[in-house]
């Protein structure tokens, strides 16, 4: 699909998921689109909308000049302030316009893809407006378009793509904010480790490891005595880390030993997206 093998697996797991996407949405019924996702405070219309939006952005395209409403309870910050707006224009748009827009706004995408030229180091637009290099964007979107089609395939009952090339992109991304949630988000102490073991759809085993500085690392070799272990299911993991469930919602599928309050700490920091 592109010229810069760095590239070519984000771009590869975006067509993936986003031709998913359309597949699931194009035969709904008009009331299916306003079925509510595990995406807080969106419905499936609203996610397909973020979709399109976005997707528009970065193929340059002037963003909405629009004026949110003031009850929207998910609205709690700059990030989803900026990401409500190109959701928000789209909240009355019917079945056929919302299929039809995404269509289009695919066939662009993709082209654009396919005739991807730039330096993968070549800075864009991310979010927020920020400059990112190329090849993170497009990391960025892979793992976007997975993680919705995720949350449209929960609320449409349709459920699959657990280990597709999204996936993957997304199990590397999760596990990077990793660290932070262990080390800041929980205050492991130093010279700890703690172990995430996930099987399932996709099966691996890393280590958190804390220095004398607090500083933390992730690691694929396994700890002897770590100070934690949590063991869980792949979806579990991916519901967790993306912020679309609570802890104590899915205890009865996450295994914690060691110590309980770190491990309750480090829970209750394992959202590491927006």
């Amino acid at each position: 699909m592109t010229v810069h093998p760095s590239l070519e697996p984000y771009a590869d797991a975006w067509t993936h998921s986003i031709e998913a996407i359309t597949e699931l949405v194009l035969p709904l019924a008009e009331s299916e689109w306003n079925r509510a996702t595990p995406c807080p405070g969106w419905s499936v219309r609203d996610v397909v909308s973020h979709v399109i939006g976005i997707e528009c952005e970065q193929l340059g395209d002037p963003r909405p000049i629009h004026t949110l409403p003031r009850d929207l309870r998910h609205v709690v910050d700059e990030f989803t302030r900026y990401m409500e707006v190109q959701v928000d224009v789209r909240r009355h748009h019917t079945a056929p316009e919302m299929t039809s827009e995404l269509e289009y706004t695919v066939i662009r995408r993709a082209r654009q893809l396919r005739g991807e030229k730039r330096d993968p180091a070549t800075l864009v637009r991310g979010p927020l407006g920020d400059q990112v290099t190329l090849e993170q964007a497009l990391r960025l979107r892979a793992f976007d378009v997975w993680i919705h089609e995720q949350d449209l395939r929960a609320a449409l009952g349709v459920p699959g793509n657990w280990d597709s090339p999204g996936a993957h992109v997304a199990r590397d991304l999760l596990l990077a904010g990793l660290p932070k949630a262990v080390a800041k988000g929980a205050g492991a102490p130093p010279h700890s480790a703690v172990v995430l073991d996930v099987h399932g759809q996709l099966e691996f085993m890393r280590t958190v490891r804390v220095d004398a500085t607090g500083r933390a690392t992730l690691e694929k070799s396994p700890s002897l005595g770590p100070a934690v272990t949590l063991t869980m299911d792949w979806e579990t993991y991916v519901r967790l880390a993306a912020g679309r469930v609570r802890p104590r919602a899915v205890a009865d599928r996450v295994k914690a030993e060691g110590d309980p309050e770190l491990a309750d700490a480090i829970l209750a920091a394992f959202a590491v997206t927006p």
